[in-house]
């Protein structure tokens, strides 16, 4: 018997492709961006500290405007120390987080991950899926898919699945599915493999800088002790107020090279002379997944203000 294989005519084949096309071009709603409604904003990290360094400046100033920011540590740095690990260094370290967010003014949350194994598993990709509606977010922030640390490449892998996982009502249906899709966004790097960091926005947090270092200054374990790569000479308490100096120097550098950095971009968004006297900033890159929000609307989920 013979089998007649039908060719897709072009009528056809023109109609399928121009509902696809739609399919593609028909957004979800942008964030909220009114004056009225305060944002909602969660960031993640894959270790307790991850999202200090990157949004605390902006965090403190979205905070302070009476927006709700949330960070969160994707995995709960048990291995990130020279002479601590497991339980004892997890709790020391969300201890650690929770009081650099109450000097920011946001909420944090460390999820029960060891250090150094996190995977872009379904079952991940469904916790993040359900932080992301549980907050409501209209901006979700992390780290690029290109980086020297797997748990920061794989979260990023995470966090951009999730970017439209979200709005689907059948994936982890036991938490409601976003109606508007937020705006995603990277946190800053110095990769240039495969694609190097192109921030869509730079936030001067001159104002806010001192508390951020105060923040930083928290984070005793990381700084203070060198993490997983310190030593015995770093824990003289006798030497703590000069390790103290050192590691606020050190991160006041870190957001002045970021700064002159995208000195460009902060005239771009504070006019030439706010933007070529600002002197720490932060800056993240929209991601092409989620929302896109064009110039006016990114002025406006960001505390950039040129008074």
């Amino acid at each position: 018997m013979k089998t007649t294989v039908h060719p897709r005519t072009p009528r056809r084949a023109g109609l399928l492709a121009a509902l696809a096309a739609a399919c593609l071009l028909v957004p979800l709603p942008a964030p909220a961006a009114d004056a009225e409604t305060p944002l909602r904003i969660i960031c993640f990290g894959a270790h307790p500290d991850d999202c200090e360094i990157q949004v605390g400046g902006t965090a403190a100033l979205w905070a302070a405007k009476g927006h709700k920011v949330k960070l969160v540590s994707v995995t709960n740095g048990d291995i990130g120390h020279w002479r601590e690990a497991g339980g004892p260094l997890a709790r020391r370290r969300t201890a650690e987080v929770e009081a650099a967010a109450r000097v920011l003014g946001v909420d944090t949350q460390v999820l029960d991950i060891h250090d150094g194994e996190l995977l872009p598993t379904l079952e991940n990709r469904r916790l993040i899926t359900r932080l992301i509606r549980e907050w409501q977010a209209d901006i979700v922030m992390g780290p690029r898919p290109n980086d020297y640390h797997p748990d920061h490449r794989y979260l990023g892998v995470l966090v951009q699945d999730a970017a439209y996982m979200v709005t689907v009502p059948f994936f982890c249906p036991d938490v409601p599915h976003l109606k508007r899709n937020p705006a995603f966004f990277y946190f800053p790097d110095n990769f240039k493999k495969p694609n190097p960091f192109q921030p869509d926005i730079v936030v001067a947090v001159d104002s806010v800088m001192d508390r951020k270092l105060e923040a930083l200054s928290k984070l005793v374990s990381q700084f203070h002790e060198g993490g997983a790569n310190g030593g015995p000479e770093l824990a003289d308490p006798a030497k703590f107020d000069e390790r103290d100096r050192a590691v606020k120097d050190w991160f006041r550098t870190r957001n002045q090279r970021l700064a002159d950095r995208f000195r460009s971009q902060l005239v771009d968004w504070y006019g030439a002379d706010r933007g070529g006297q600002v002197k720490y900033a932060e800056a993240f890159e929209l991601c092409e997944y989620g929302a896109q929000p064009d110039r006016e609307t990114l002025k406006k989920l960001f505390p950039i203000t040129t008074d």
